[in-house]
This record gives C-alpha cells, structure tokens and sequence, in this order.
C-alpha cells in the first residue's frame, strides 16, 4: 500500500498523467500504416511527412471539384481559429486523388481559399495511386457523362508534434470536437 502510494505521489510530481487520453476522433496510435510520403506542393517543392513534426499535423485525401465531402474536411480553417494562438501549431495538408485535373496552380487556389497556410500536395498518377495505398486510401474515376466524379475515402489522419499517426478523423465530425482532440495532442507534447 506505501509503495503504491508513493508511486501515485511520484506521477504526480513528476507532471506524468498515467490516465489514457480521450479522443472525439478514432484513436489509432501505434498504427504501422500512413507513415510517410514523398510528393510536390504547389510550388513544386518535394515534401514529406516529416517536413510538419513540431506540428499536429491534419492529412487529408481529396479533389478540388469534390461537391460536398472534400470542402467539410476542410472545416480546419474553423479550427484554427478556434485553437487561436496555438492555431498556428496546426498544419493542414490537402493530397489530391485527381492530379489530372488538379494542378499546381488550382491546389494553390483551392486550399488558400480555407486558409493562405493550408498545404496543397500532388503526385503523378503512380505517386498518387502508391501514396493512397500506403495510407490506405481508397479513390476511383466514376463517369459523370462527358466528365468524372472521383469516389474516395473520407478519413483524415492526425499526427502529433513528434510525427506519430495518432487519429483518425470522420468527415462528419465536427470543429468543435477537432478542437478539442488537437488541444489534447498539443498539450500532451
């Protein structure tokens, strides 16, 4: 009983939390997949994954002529502004499954028009259809008449400031319970 007692005085002091943390999202720490990549933002600048530790990082696949499920993912922007000074200790990365209608130019356009720090990334076919496996992403081309839809995947992936795949996040969860989950990686750091 002594031991166990000075051992709860000790985690204590020491500012050690031995309590599981509580997410709103889908707790998938310790996943081994959605671990790296290696593609273009619209600058043309290679990127990875690592290039965002320091920050909690939001990963998202889309297309930027996605009518409804693309834009809510994107609901970061309320986020931020939420998280106010720590606001800009969140990196949101946009990857898109379309790299050929979504050029450089339009990822540019479409991610600044949530927020100018919002990351727009792409790949050639290869890269692309390669970066969505290995994050377990699923997308397809569905015709639309003279045009296509893309169906896809709508998960995002949180890491933490180290760069450790921590959450998975539902398109429809909603800012406030983002929030709250990103605040929770960021002081656990």
């Amino acid at each position: 009983m002594v031991l166990a007692c000075l051992a709860a005085v000790i985690t204590i002091a020491s500012g050690c939390d031995a309590r599981p943390q509580s997410f709103q999202s889908i707790d998938i720490t310790g996943a081994e997949y959605a671990q790296a990549f290696e593609l273009r933002d619209s600058d043309g600048k290679p990127r990875k994954l690592s290039d965002f530790q320091g920050k909690v990082a939001l990963l998202f696949f889309g297309f930027t002529q996605c009518p409804d499920v693309c834009p809510t993912a994107l609901t970061p922007a309320a986020v931020k502004k939420q998280l106010g000074a720590d606001g800009d200790k969140l990196a949101v990365i946009f990857v898109t499954i379309d790299p050929e209608r979504d050029s450089p130019a339009m990822l540019k356009d479409y991610t600044a028009a949530f927020d100018p720090s919002f990351v727009g990334l792409h790949g050639d076919l290869k890269t692309t259809a390669e970066t969505a496996a290995a994050f377990r992403i699923f997308y397809s081309k569905v015709p639309t008449g003279a045009s296509y839809t893309m169906d896809h995947t709508a998960t995002s992936y949180v890491y933490d400031p180290k760069g450790r795949l921590r959450l998975a996040v539902s398109h429809s969860l909603g800012a406030d319970a983002l929030a709250s989950d990103i605040r929770t990686l960021l002081n656990s750091n």
